[in-house]
């Protein structure tokens, strides 16, 4: 079975497929009418092979994933295969299908468009998303829950939001069950013969303790265009088409030394360039070289001067 199928019916838990594109008004139309006609294609030949993702980069989720997931290894080492790389955690805010690196293109301009309405959405301001307790699809996917609150329809709409903007671009994207935002830690279709072992699903006890455990929150800062098929990046994470930033990036203690060294650097680097430029005016030479020569002179009467004058300038 594709990945791109497994990821889709394994995370969400269900094996429905997104419906087909709606229908557009003309204004909508416009010149992409034939782009959009090619991607009238059958509802069951639908298999979506990207999606955009929230990538989750906060250390005190990540480690407290990496404490759940060996928790419940030291309990049944045959799970090891199931689980997520650190590198992979993140929210999947929507699937499509991308044929060629055209439509790929087409995806990549619609992330663009889609920047300002989800900072309209946000109103300028950070949005928080909490993660607390874990829960499971059909036994099947171990993911932590979005805690409840009023981050979660503000997530919502920016998922509905670029489901329309996409499909406004002649894109197939989106499914036909309700989005339901969940960050997956393991999945038993990672390792196909667990089924052949005995391991049908995924047993509650194992879990157990960290059934309301609060992980932190995560700021929403970037959303990205990533690939289901292609080769994953170095550090686990998938390979990504294109990356939109939302807002200014939160910044710590460190980020502010590192920014303060930086600037300071800058300054410092600055001032040598102008000293250099100063130097190398002809009317600096000249002045320099007249001060050499005068300096020689002076030396020259006073035989018991200590001073050195004897630099010479390239």
């Amino acid at each position: 079975m594709p990945f791109a199928a497994v990821d889709i019916q394994d995370e969400c838990g269900s094996p429905d497929v997104p419906q087909a594109n709606p229908k557009r008004s003309k204004e909508d139309r416009g010149d992409k009418n034939d782009h959009v006609k090619k991607r009238k294609i059958a509802k069951k030949d639908y298999q979506p092979n990207y999606f955009l993702s929230i990538p989750i980069t906060n250390k005190k989720i990540t480690t407290g994933i990496k404490v759940l997931q060996n928790s419940i290894l030291q309990q049944d080492k045959r799970l090891t295969k199931a689980m997520v790389g650190d590198g992979s955690f993140h929210i999947t805010l929507l699937v499509m299908q991308l044929l060629n690196e055209d439509e790929v293109n087409i995806g990549t301009d619609a992330l663009l468009e889609l920047k300002p309405f989800v900072e309209e959405i946000l109103e300028g301001k950070h949005l928080a998303l909490p993660f607390q307790g874990i829960d499971t699809f059909q036994g099947q996917v171990g993911f932590v829950k979005l805690a409840d609150g009023d981050h979660v329809s503000a997530l919502l709409e920016i998922a509905e939001t670029a489901k329309r903007t996409f499909r406004e671009k002649g894109i197939l994207a989106g499914e036909s069950r309700t989005f339901k935002p969940h960050l997956t830690f393991m999945k038993l279709s990672k390792a196909p013969m667990l089924r052949k072992k005995g391991v049908r699903k995924i047993e509650p006890g194992l879990y157990e303790q960290f059934i309301n455990h609060r992980f932190g929150e995560e700021l929403l800062y970037q959303i990205d265009l990533c690939s289901m098929l292609k080769k994953k990046q170095s550090n686990g994470y998938y390979h990504c088409e294109s990356s939109i930033v939302i807002g200014k990036k939160p910044v710590g203690t460190q980020d502010l030394i590192n920014e303060a060294l930086h600037r300071e650097r800058m300054e410092l680097k600055s001032k040598v360039k102008q000293i250099k430029e100063l130097l190398l005016k002809p009317e600096t030479q000249a002045k320099i070289r007249k001060e050499l020569f005068e300096g020689r002179v002076f030396n020259n009467a006073n035989p018991t001067s200590n001073a050195d004058f004897n630099l010479i300038l390239p």
